[in-house]
């Protein structure tokens, strides 16, 4: 998954947090490997992601600051994890 998907993937479901493991693409051919960099615990509300990696410190960052750190990752199946940080998913809003 790319990260625009999973911008777009959040965004359908915001205030609910899922996990994502991060996975680097590195080499061409025989020598391609995927390493994974970690899972990191993301959740959308508005314009806004708050993604908390696997130091858990959280940062709050816009769609562009978001493409700005993760844009050369991709990323595996987002898992929810069962936190809300608002009802609005709940009730469709």
């Amino acid at each position: 998954m790319t990260p625009a998907e999973l911008l777009d993937f959040l965004a359908a479901r915001g205030g609910q947090e899922y996990e994502v493991q991060a996975l680097l693409h590195a080499g061409r051919g025989r020598k391609a490997s995927v390493r994974e960099l970690g899972a990191y615990r993301l959740t959308m509300r508005g314009d806004e992601v708050l993604a908390c990696g696997p130091s858990g410190q959280p940062r709050h960052l816009s769609r562009t600051e978001f493409h700005a750190v993760f844009g050369s990752y991709a990323f595996g199946e987002p898992r929810p994890t069962g936190t809300f940080t608002d009802l609005g998913p709940l009730f469709g809003m």
